[in-house]
Order: structure tokens, then C-alpha cells, then sequence
């Protein structure tokens, strides 16, 4: 026998002895402790749960990235909008100081009514992007909207509510850009008790 036939003959029983080994793990493993392939699934399971908590992780990040996006294009006009407000002001105040003087002749009514237009064109263009003006003159007072300046007695009208508007609120897409700065109705006071005794 030449040495490659004896290395061939041990590798060969070593083999069966490996195969007999096995076989008898395998029997010992089915019964008492778990297969392998049992293991396995198991951590096939896991790494399943893992990949689907993944999968709404990023379904729940996608989501709010797309609310972020929308709040920004919806909202990006609202440091333009404060600082357009007081040009709505004052063309507001130039109507509101001409209306005393019709009689003043033709040159005032051109100028107010060239104001007016000027006005009724901005007015427009702010209701183009969503910026709604709030006048709540006579409405109740809210001081999510409101910003009370005084309190002043009004028997015509409701205690708590919008008896004279300062300075107009405005709203971007019905977020609060400005409060508006009013006038409001203070309850009638309770009779007083006469102190005679």
C-alpha cells in the first residue's frame, strides 16, 4: 500500500466517524433540548419584528418630515406679512383722516378716493395668499384673537364684548399674525349697598 491509500483509508473513517457523530447529535438533540432549526426560526422571527418596527420608524419619519415641509410653504410668508402689515395701516388711516373733509373741494375726494383704491388693491393681494383682516367690532371678546387695550363703560352693548377696534388682527392661513388691539364693553356695575346704619 502506497501512503496516498493510507491517507485516502483514514480520511474515509474519519468521515464515517464524523458521520456516526452526527447522527447520534442529532438524535440526542430531538430529545430534550431544541433543534437547531428551531433556534434559527426563532431568530428569523425576531429579525422579521426588528425589520417591520424599522419599516413604521420610517413611515412615522417620512410623515412628519412631510408636515414639516407643508408647515413651511404654508406658513413661509408670515415675517413678509408682518412687515406689509403697517403699509395696510396706514393707507387705512389716510381713508379714515379724509372723511371729514368733503367739502374741502375736488382735490381731497381724488386723493381719498385714489387711497381707497390703492387700498381695496392691497386688501386683495393679501387675501390672494391667505391673509384674512380681523375687525371684530361688536363681536365677544377673545383673547386668542384680541388683545384688549381698556375696558370702558357701553350700556348699548354686551358686557365682554368688541365696542372699537385700535389696530386691525390679521391671520396667515388662520394662524395669528397680529392680534387685534380693541375696546372692550366692561359689565355694569353691581349696585351698591347703602352703608346707612
Amino acid at each position: 500500500m502506497s501512503a496516498d491509500e493510507n491517507r485516502n483509508e483514514q480520511v474515509e473513517e474519519e468521515l464515517k466517524t464524523a458521520e456516526v457523530e452526527a447522527a447520534e447529535d442529532a438524535e440526542g438533540d430531538s430529545a430534550g433540548e431544541p433543534s437547531e432549526t428551531e433556534a434559527l426560526q426563532a431568530q428569523v422571527q425576531e429579525y422579521q419584528e426588528q425589520a417591520l418596527r424599522a419599516q413604521a420608524e420610517m413611515q412615522n419619519v417620512r410623515r412628519r418630515a412631510e408636515l414639516d415641509v407643508e408647515k413651511a410653504h404654508k406658513f413661509a410668508l408670515e415675517k413678509f406679512v408682518k412687515e406689509l402689515l403697517p403699509v395696510a395701516d396706514s393707507l387705512e388711516k389716510a381713508v379714515e383722516s379724509t372723511e371729514g373733509q368733503e367739502a374741502s373741494g375736488d382735490l381731497v375726494a381724488s386723493i381719498r378716493e385714489g387711497v381707497e383704491m390703492t387700498l381695496n388693491l392691497f386688501m386683495n393681494s393679501l387675501k390672494k395668499f391667505n391673509v384674512a383682516q380681523l375687525n371684530p367690532v361688536g363681536e365677544p371678546f377673545d383673547p386668542q384673537l384680541h388683545e384688549a387695550m381698556s375696558m370702558v363703560p357701553a350700556p348699548d352693548a354686551e358686557p365682554n364684548s368688541v365696542v372699537a377696534v385700535v389696530q386691525k388682527g390679521y391671520t396667515l392661513n388662520e394662524r395669528l399674525v397680529r392680534p387685534a388691539m380693541v375696546v372692550v364693553a366692561k359689565a355694569e356695575d353691581a349696585p351698591k349697598i347703602d352703608e346707612q346704619a
